[in-house]
């Protein structure tokens, strides 16, 4: 062959898997992204003369072959046929020992063949997911007919880099069904997760089948409305899937009664589900403290003989009596027995301990073993029971507050607090693992807004600052779905997608983009609707929630996804899929509000927005005569609710900022502060702010209402514009913080430009 012939063959070779390389996200839509991704050209079609092999050692993944097989026969009609070993048109299992990584596994596609190679189980079963992503969503459900299926051609090697993936589901709060376990533990498997953490006791309700206590599921699985239920009804009104569940409430001596609780034989049922997904399934009984569900129905449990609230939290169980501990052990030993898992979560979060400073069988229990005070009295039971749960095999996992009184090295501590940030320090300097659970961004009860994803994204397990030793210490990651205000499935879905999925990033690969990721999520939202699954839809943009205009505007809507439609109202009522829609822009040239909702073609409704619109002159500058840079930061201690009790309370102390941020002066777990002083605006015009607050506040420029992110609620970001002339406009911000972390950020943008801090050179006093 000449040279030149020679060299523009190897040129369009080249350009050929360059251009299918920068498609990649598209063509491999695959979350979590494989730790290596090799492109190549072509596909392979499957038919009904397509056969599946597993020659020799590889009838060790029989079930994962079926696993297979199955989502083939709701594409195809029927299941391939076997072949007794590799050829054309054959889609191979292989066996191959070589392979040492946990959960590893390899993927050829080529035109004539697909071959799945791992040594375990797992790591075939993870690979079979990745098929079941390569293959089109309509395989998630059974049709009639034949269907065509391909595949695209690729090289994969992939292995996690975390060996803890985890989800967390509360089920004592609100119930879920056995069937919704299994869709949830389905949605882990599809992006390969391998933990789900299962809540099952707590205050509200106890969830699980004991059988030397009976009485724990015939009365404490069942309540009457408590105010969690109260506020779900309530927020009903507005949203329908913040109703509670009929399926879980009961009719009994003239009440209604809300629960529900699993049998041993229906958790052993969804055990193995998740096996079959090589999912394991750790139990948490919450002790000493959230047992108020326990202790309602065996009052002894208790240092006061009953059940009731302290300061803050439930009356725990007594550490002090053998009885609690013949009480732990047994119901343990029946959990033990149930959960074939290693681990054995037991909570001690959260205990009300001023019961123990007053009980004498505390006193004198201390005075014997040597517990100094009531968080060594903590750790004394903490050890007991972990020293039990070593006797039948397991390992205990407790939240990060066991760190407080010392726990022993063999201990798993689940790191929660992020307002604590040594304690995962703490727990590798004791030789404990640990598995990041960090409240902000991981837990998903905390409502989610346009830069939750984000957030989960961009989370990093290992903590920076850590050191590649104590690094070693961190097992991984999982989220947490508490259910206070999440009464239903739909409710569930909601909060947990597609936040579920960058977290599966996060846990699996080095992550190959942020923008990677976004287009490639934007292909699975066929299958959730497939799953049935009532996701989250992406977030609107393009407008602020209380929306100015000197003399007109047009409200032009930001699109997500191509395929959305978005309805609309402007006479106050809720947008339906029957309401007109907005196609292009829509005018504004007086006083009105819009509501808007976006919906999918499956008929999915995403989050209703109302926008505001007031018509506003620009407000004159102030007229200061001298100011030095920064703003007043006047603090206070003391839980408010809202940020308008500040004004009730004394004030601690002030200091001057040259950021919107919280002072270091201010120190209390529970704190207000107010920031007062002027924004130099460069240039008269329309400004966007944007406020996240965790707990609350409130911005005012120029004495008008700007944002109103008011109240208790985890760190969400609100927005609302100003017209403002150029010049030294009057800011008051107010912050509330009502215990645990803390978030305050201050955005601006102008003319549709991208959000960003308000700058330094702007504060003034």
């Amino acid at each position: 062959m000449p040279t030149k012939t020679l060299f523009c063959l190897l040129l369009a070779l080249l350009f050929t898997r360059v251009s299918v390389a920068q498609t990649a996200p598209e063509r491999y839509a695959l979350i979590p992204y494989p730790a290596s991704l090799v492109p190549a050209s072509g596909s392979f079609p499957i038919t009904n003369a397509t056969k599946l092999a597993l020659p020799g050692e590889a009838k060790l993944f029989e079930r994962e072959a079926e696993q297979l097989q199955a989502l083939l026969t709701n594409g195809l009609g029927q299941p391939l046929k076997k072949a007794p070993q590799a050829a054309a048109n054959t889609i191979v299992f292989v066996y191959d020992k070589s392979i040492t990584a946990p959960e590893a596994y390899r993927l050829t596609i080529t035109p004539q063949q697909v071959t799945l190679t791992a040594k375990e189980p797992a790591g075939m079963f993870r690979a079979v997911q990745t098929v079941r992503q390569l293959l089109p969503a309509t395989i998630e459900k059974a049709r009639k007919g034949t269907a065509s299926l391909s595949l695209p051609a690729l090289q994969i090697q992939d292995q996690p880099a975390y060996s803890w993936r985890g989800m967390h589901l509360d089920v004592a709060r609100h119930f879920f069904s056995t069937d919704y376990l299994k869709k949830y533990l389905d949605l882990l498997a599809l992006y390969k997760f391998n933990k789900l953490h299962l809540h099952l006791t707590d205050d509200q309700g106890w969830r699980l089948e004991v059988k030397k206590y009976p009485d724990l599921t015939a009365k404490g699985a069942w309540r009457t409305f408590n105010n969690q239920d109260s506020s779900c009804i309530r927020k009903s009104k507005d949203n329908p899937d913040l109703a509670l569940d009929p399926k879980h409430l009961r009719q009994r001596n003239g009440h209604t009664e809300y629960g529900g609780f699993y049998t041993q034989q229906q958790m052993k049922d969804i055990i193995a589900f998740a096996a079959a997904r090589h999912i394991e399934i750790i139990p948490e009984v919450d002790m000493p403290g959230h047992m108020m569900a326990a202790i309602n129905a065996y009052p002894f449990l208790s240092c006061t003989g009953s059940a009731s609230w302290g300061k803050e939290f439930s009356v725990p169980l007594c550490p002090c009596n053998e009885s609690t501990y013949e009480f732990a052990q047994n119901v343990l030993s029946e959990v033990a027995a149930l959960f074939p898992s290693k681990y054995i979560h037991i909570g001690a979060d959260e205990v009300e301990k001023t019961t123990w400073a007053q009980a004498g069988a505390c006193t004198e229990l201390m005075q014997k073993e040597g517990p100094k005070n009531v968080n060594e009295l903590q750790s004394y039971f903490v050890r007991r029971i972990e020293k039990f749960l070593q006797s039948k095999g397991k390992k205990m996992i407790g939240w990060d507050e066991v760190l407080e009184g010392g726990v022993d090295a063999s201990a798993t501590v689940m790191y929660w607090r992020s307002w604590v940030p040594d304690a995962p320090a703490r727990a590798a300097r004791n030789g404990n693992q640990v598995i990041m659970t960090t409240n902000n961004p991981l837990y998903f009860d905390y409502l989610p807004d346009k830069n939750s994803i984000d957030k989960v994204y961009h989370f990093e397990p290992t903590p920076k600052g850590l050191g590649p030793e104590a690094g070693k210490a961190i097992l991984g990651a999982q989220a947490n779905l508490w259910t206070e205000q999440v009464p239903s499935e739909n409710r569930a879905d909601y909060m947990v997608m597609p936040r579920m999925t960058a977290l599966a990033e996060v846990v699996w690969t080095n992550k190959p983009s942020y923008a990677s990721y976004l287009q490639r999520l934007k292909q699975h939202y066929p299958r959730l609707a497939q799953l049935n699954v009532l996701y989250r839809v992406p977030d609107l943009a393009g407008f602020a929630e209380e929306s100015v205009f000197a003399t007109s505007t047009n409200l032009t809507v930001e699109k997500p996804l191509n395929n959305l439609i978005i309805h609309y109202t402007t006479d106050g009522s809720n947008p339906t899929a029957a309401s007109p829609v907005l196609a292009k822009s829509l005018p504004i040239n007086q006083p009105t509000k819009v509501k808007l909702a976006a919906f999918t073609p499956e008929g999915l409704k995403g989050d209703t927005y109302a926008i505001n619109y007031k018509q506003q002159s620009y407000a004159e500058p102030a007229r200061a005569t001298a100011t030095e840079a920064g703003l007043k930061a006047t603090y206070f201690d003391g839980y408010f609710k809202t940020a308008a009790r500040i004004q009730e309370a004394t004030a601690k102390g002030s200091a001057i900022v040259q950021t919107v941020a919280v002072p270091e002066q201010a120190k209390a777990d529970k704190f207000g502060v107010q920031f007062r002083g002027y924004l130099a605006i460069p240039e008269t015009g329309i400004y966007t702010f944007y406020l996240t607050c965790d707990d609350g506040g409130t911005l005012r420029i120029a004495d008008r209402m700007v944002v109103d992110n008011d109240g208790l609620h985890s760190a969400i970001e609100k927005n609302g514009q100003v017209a403002l002339a150029k010049g030294l406009q009057p800011i008051a911000l107010d912050f509330v913080e009502g215990g645990g972390g803390y978030t305050l950020l201050l955005q601006y943008s102008k003319d549709g430009s991208a959000p960003q801090p308000v700058p330094a050179s702007w504060l003034k006093h």
